[in-house]
């Protein structure tokens, strides 16, 4: 009798200290960490949002996020991002930022990627002029010009631009996420108007060729023109033509004249009046 008595009293505590347990539990969860800090509800991507797409409705949701953690410039409505287009890419869970969209009312596409201030140059080219396909979305280029100078017979190899954006290879605005060539007839530059006119001007001059650079290496080089001459072994620009020979000029000595001849002279006087009367120079011989 005592020992079924035990064994009810024990498992009516269990199942009190079991059910205090879920209770307790509950209670952790559903206050989460009290930090004490108020919330803000923020548009965070629903998916994967590629260049050039225009965000919709089912595109982003609503989070909250504690204050102190947001991102400068976060939006808090939908209707401040839908409809705009999209500049860089966007990954599931992320913020939309401004920096990420293109300006309202400019619509989606290559369009709303363009700066203001700059234009989108297209030129052609094969896999040799895009290095074997790897110039896509977001590299960065120099443009070279080989031709013929004007007034020259000798073809040179010049360079026209250095540090050029690349947004677009053909009709893909993105780079491959695996990073594999892309191979297009035509790539999209950006330039300011100035550069614009002497990509145009180079693309009718003679043959361009890109060269693909690090995105990291920013730097501005001072290249000279290269020639035929400078490519092979042993070649010298040509010498300029000798210069004559100088003489110096002798300076002639001018004697000064010989000093007049001294004349002796003999005065008279005539009552009041003075007369002066040269006398013949005498020689240093005696007269015979």
């Amino acid at each position: 009798m005592n020992r079924t008595r035990l064994l009810m009293i024990g498992g009516l505590a269990l199942a009190l200290g079991a059910l205090v347990s879920v209770l307790v539990y509950k209670n952790l969860q559903g206050r989460g960490p009290s930090t004490g800090e108020p919330g803000a509800d923020v548009i965070v991507a629903l998916d994967d949002i590629q260049v050039g797409a225009r965000i919709e409705d089912h595109d982003i949701r609503i989070a909250r996020f504690p204050v102190s953690g947001l991102p400068g410039g976060a939006y808090a409505r939908k209707s401040q991002v839908l409809g705009r287009g999209v500049i860089i890419p966007i990954t599931k869970g992320e913020f939309i930022l401004p920096s990420k969209l293109a300006p309202e009312n400019a619509g989606s596409g290559l369009p709303s990627m363009i700066p203001p201030g700059m234009r989108a140059v297209s030129v052609r080219v094969n896999e040799v002029v895009s290095v074997a396909g790897f110039v896509g979305p977001g590299t960065r280029v120099d443009v070279l010009l080989t031709g013929t100078p004007n007034g020259g017979t000798e073809p040179q190899t010049t360079t026209v631009l250095q540090n050029v954006a690349v947004i677009a290879s053909g009709h893909t605005l993105e780079r491959n996420a695996s990073g594999e060539a892309q191979s297009t007839p035509v790539i999209t530059l950006l330039a300011t108007p100035e550069d614009a006119e002497r990509l145009t001007l180079a693309s009718s001059e003679g043959r361009i060729q890109l060269s693909l650079r690090n995105p990291l290496d920013t730097h501005q080089d001072s290249v000279d023109a290269a020639n035929a001459k400078g490519l092979y072994k042993g070649g010298t620009v040509p010498a300029a033509p000798p210069r004559a020979a100088v003489r110096p000029v002798k300076q002639q000595k001018t004697e000064k004249p010989p000093p007049p001849p001294s004349v002796l002279s003999v005065e008279v006087y005539k009552g009041d009046k003075k007369t002066v009367v040269p006398l013949p120079e005498q020689s240093g011989e005696d007269p015979k």
